[in-house]
C-alpha cells in the first residue's frame, strides 16, 4: 500500500466518524422530542460502518502503477430505533393521550455522549494518522533533494 492509499483509507474514517458524530448529535438534540412530522416521537438513529474498498486520488495520474487502496470504512446504513417508544405520565403535556402518559423517544443522552466521545477520538486519530503519512511523504521529498 503506497502511502497515498494510506492517507485515502484515512480520509474514509475521517468521513465515516462525522457521519455517525452527526447522527449522535441528532439524537441528544431530539432525546425530548415527542413529535416529528412522520408522527410519534422522534426515534433514534445509529451508523453502521462497513468496508469499502478505496482507491487512491493519484490512481488515473499513475495508471498501471497503481495498485488497488485496499479496504477503507463507510457507512453502510441508518438503523432506525423500532423498539416502543418510553411512555412517561405527564397528564399536563400537549401530547399526552387520554389516561396522561407521553411517548418519549428512547434515547439514553450517557450512552450517546460517551459514543460521541468515542467518535471524536476516532476522528482524531485518523487525523493523526494522515498527519504522520504526511511527514513520511515530507520527509520523502527532503530526501530527494
Amino acid at each position: 500500500m503506497s502511502l497515498f492509499h494510506a492517507l485515502s483509507v484515512s480520509a474514509s474514517g475521517l468521513a465515516a466518524q462525522r457521519a455517525r458524530a452527526e447522527l449522535l448529535v441528532e439524537n441528544l438534540a431530539n432525546a425530548e422530542t415527542t413529535r416529528t412530522p412522520e408522527g410519534g416521537p422522534y426515534r433514534r438513529k445509529d451508523a453502521v460502518f462497513v468496508s469499502a474498498p478505496v482507491e487512491s486520488p493519484f490512481s488515473s495520474v499513475f495508471g498501471a502503477l497503481s495498485e488497488r487502496a485496499g479496504e477503507g470504512v463507510e457507512v453502510g446504513e441508518v438503523v432506525v430505533d423500532s423498539r416502543e417508544p418510553e411512555r412517561r405520565y405527564v397528564p399536563g403535556h400537549p401530547d399526552a393521550d387520554a389516561e396522561g402518559y407521553v411517548a418519549f423517544p428512547r434515547v439514553n443522552p450517557a450512552e450517546d455522549l460517551v459514543d460521541l466521545l468515542n467518535a471524536a477520538r476516532s476522528y482524531q486519530a485518523n487525523v493523526s494518522a494522515m498527519t504522520a503519512v504526511k511527514d513520511m511523504i515530507q520527509r520523502s521529498l527532503d530526501l530527494l533533494r
